[in-house]
């Protein structure tokens, strides 16, 4: 039976596993949406451009078991958004063979990470490394010999050589973010409920625009459309430990706003990015 809906490809991030995308599957199943969920959590000491050709391999080989050469939507937590991205803008930037209606970001570290910063740096590293051994990566991992982390940090020829390719005019990038603004111990109690943010004018800094382990100025890509959740302000729908980075694919907010971006790929965002390292307000639709 042939592919009648634009199928929706799940990129998963750092040391995680597609396992964390089980309740959106299940979402866009009943919405009778087709998905083909990426894993590269057996692919270690990669670099960032082999996780981009494997993730190239995936889908041609998805398309031939099924047929289905037309568009594709994906959807990238963290890290994995910019594994798509490089896939799209460096690996297949002079062709475009690959057919992408929307790409949809959640808490992706698109300008290099603050976090990947400060596991390396001198001072303020070993603590916040032994701080979430265990739960943003598993114990044992030194993330400061790991490949992907030094890759991510910001300024880095990888980062460098993304950030130099451009976007695809042909794609409808939307970025989902969330903060704290409630200032919620709770929200992600490792670091009181806030995120370190890393800019190499103004060097570390606590904010609570940010998921935790993301922040905003991580994200922004100048012009794209953007979604900070709560949508109430103030005020979380949820758990406000499910804002936090970790928990971003399987928010229910969230989720129900990627389905109707992949619903209705007409639907505005609510507002752009400013440009990437500003402390810049948001420019919202009118």
């Amino acid at each position: 039976m042939g592919i009648r809906e634009c199928p929706v490809i799940l990129v998963h991030g750092w040391k995680s596993h597609p396992g964390v995308w089980k309740r959106l599957t299940q979402l866009l199943s009943d919405a009778a949406l087709p998905v083909w969920s990426f894993g590269y959590d057996g692919m270690n000491g990669v670099s960032l451009a082999d996780l981009a050709f494997a993730l190239q391999q995936f889908i041609r080989e998805r398309q031939d078991e099924s047929g289905y050469g037309g568009a594709v939507d994906i959807v990238g937590h963290c890290m994995g958004t910019c594994v798509s991205r490089y896939m799209l803008e460096v690996l297949d930037r002079e062709k475009e063979n690959l057919e992408v209606r929307t790409l949809i970001g959640l808490g992706p570290p698109n300008n290099g990470s603050s976090i990947a910063e400060l596991f390396c740096d001198p001072v303020h590293g070993p603590g916040r490394i032994r701080e979430l051994s265990g739960s943003f990566f598993p114990h044992g991992c030194n993330p400061v010999s790991d490949r992907i982390v030094q890759e991510f940090r910001p300024g880095s020829r990888s980062m460098n050589k993304l950030a130099s390719a451009g976007l695809r005019p042909d794609i409808a990038y939307r970025i989902i973010l969330t903060q704290n603004p409630a200032q919620d111990p709770g929200f992600f109690p490792a670091f009181n409920g806030m995120t370190w943010q890393y800019s190499r004018v103004n060097g570390w800094q606590m904010t609570y625009l940010g998921d935790g382990i993301v922040p905003h100025t991580d994200s922004f890509i100048e012009g794209v459309g953007l979604d900070i959740l709560p949508a109430r302000g103030y005020e979380f729908v949820y758990d406000p430990s499910l804002y936090c980075h970790f928990n971003l694919p399987k928010n229910p907010e969230i989720m129900h706003r990627v389905l109707e971006y992949l619903l209705n790929p007409g639907t505005l965002p609510v507002m752009t990015c400013p440009a990437p390292g500003t402390q810049g307000s948001c420019t919202g639709d009118s």
